[in-house]
């Protein structure tokens, strides 16, 4: 096959490509055909939000018997010449002068007509869904995203470490997690007894992991700055608008730092990679700003241009309870935050991001290093607009004693988790890290209200499609 161009290097220099001939290649959006024997064909190959206007001269042998053929949805390959256009909403065109039809979409049956969709709807064809312009400019952006993530950790020195995706460790300690197994279904319970996983592929109860975490931190203690970015899975019977079984995580953790360098590694992080969106996908951002959510582009700058607001625990709680404002769920000390109060501190009392320190122990998981007045741990929750929790972290309890006192506070087996108590035992340094969803954070950038649109194809309770 001839080289094709993509569409989006022809708009990023259309003085370039003045006069010249091309070969480009996509999914036919709309064909309009005017009494004067010309068809206008809008062609879209998933590199840009724009569509090419490409125009058929049906007077033409070459176009003239393809130009019928030529319905939405059809994957075809064009060669022409760009020009000037002299039609509104565009600067250039394509004067087609051959096509090759790959594969016709019969317009009885193709569900992606010229209309506006539910994103309900849409999660019942994802297989379609990603040509639409929302789901397309959400995959380019978390595209945009996942390189920007990488790029950062790489200059900041982190080394990429590939954490089990199958683990014998729950991190959370929550049990939401799904079980790995090649034993039959259909024989009774194995119990807990482990004599009788004797037959089970890995002769012990496996899960897919909820967290790379604890494994991160074997190799923070060894590389010094380390960070993993994979799928994580929670069996959380959850059915809201954020949560999902499988998503996926970054997860940086440093040696010889505290929860100070924490926070200051996630601020550099999201200013990073805000910053780098709001430069290399403005089209997308606009749509999203013009479709989705208006205050977007505001907020996206707010994050680049403003400091988070750093407050502890206790003092969020105290100005939730001033909040001249009727919370569903009531505060006091030693509840955990909602996503309301979240919302209330981010978007209408502080109008900023917001790093929440200092938890009540018993609120976090056994990991997280309790601080000298022993009722709170060294914790960082960072909250957006709109979306709420973002980052979730800690400084880590590098004391092996009150490590073990943690787990047996949370009920958590020091013996089952003997290598990471261990770790305690031989060259223990303080350190720190934290976990960015990278859902919550495509929600974020384009203010989609459902995590369900940020994923390609999403996991919940009772839906596993595709």
């Amino acid at each position: 096959m001839d080289r094709a161009i993509a569409i989006v290097e022809i708009f990023k220099d259309e003085s370039a490509f003045q006069g010249t001939e091309v070969i480009v290649r996509g999914w036919v959006r709309t064909r309009r055909d005017s009494k004067a024997g010309v068809s206008f064909v809008e062609l879209n190959d998933g590199s840009c939000l724009k569509n090419l206007q490409v125009v058929l001269d049906r007077n033409r042998p070459e176009t003239a018997t393809m130009a019928e053929r030529l319905t939405t949805g059809s994957a075809v390959q064009i060669r022409g010449t760009i020009t000037p256009s002299p039609g509104k909403g565009q600067s250039i065109e394509l004067l087609a002068q051959d096509i090759v039809l790959f594969g016709w979409a019969d317009p009885a049956r193709y569900p992606l007509q010229k209309k506006r969709h539910s994103f309900e709807f849409l999660r019942t064809i994802a297989h379609l869904r990603p040509r639409t312009n929302t789901l397309g400019a959400v995959a380019r952006i978390r595209n945009r995203l996942s390189y920007a993530i990488h790029t950062f950790f790489q200059k900041e020195g982190f080394f990429y470490i590939h954490t089990p995706i199958i683990t014998t460790s729950d991190c959370e300690g929550a049990g939401d997690v799904f079980r790995v197994t090649t034993l039959d279904p259909t024989k009774p319970s194995l119990g807990s007894s482990e004599s009788a996983y004797q037959e089970d592929f890995f002769q012990k109860p496996t899960f897919l992991t909820v967290s790379g975490q604890l494994q991160a931190e074997i190799y923070a203690l060894a590389l010094g700055k380390v960070y993993t970015f994979g799928p994580t899975f929670r069996a959380e019977n959850s059915n809201t608008s954020r949560h999902l079984a499988e998503f996926w995580m970054i997860e940086p953790e440093m040696a010889f730092a505290d929860l100070n360098d924490d926070l200051a590694l996630a601020q550099r992080l999201l200013h990073y990679v805000v910053s780098d969106l709001l430069e290399t996908a403005a089209d997308d951002l606009q749509f999203f700003a013009r479709f989705v959510e208006p205050s977007l582009l505001d907020s996206l700058k707010t994050v680049v241009q403003e400091p988070f607001e750093v407050i502890t625990y206790t003092e969020a709680v105290e100005i939730l309870k001033r909040a001249d404002v009727s919370f569903a769920f009531p505060v006091e000390w030693g509840a955990d935050l909602q996503s309301e109060h979240e919302r209330y501190l981010t978007e209408k009392k502080l109008q900023r991001p917001v790093a929440i320190i200092d938890f009540p122990r018993d609120l976090k998981p056994f990991y997280m290093r309790v601080n000298d007045d022993g009722k709170t741990v060294a914790a960082m929750d960072i909250l957006v607009p709109r979306v709420g929790e973002i980052i979730g972290g800690s400084q880590r309890e590098e004391r092996r004693d009150v490590l073990v006192e943690q787990m047996h506070r949370k009920g958590i087996s020091p013996e089952a988790y003997a290598w990471y108590v261990e770790l305690r035992e031989f060259g223990s340094a303080p350190h720190c890290g934290f976990g960015l969803g990278l859902e919550r954070l495509v929600q974020f950038v384009t203010g989609l209200g459902n995590i369900r649109e940020v994923i390609p194809f999403p996991r919940t309770p009772g839906h596993a499609d595709f």
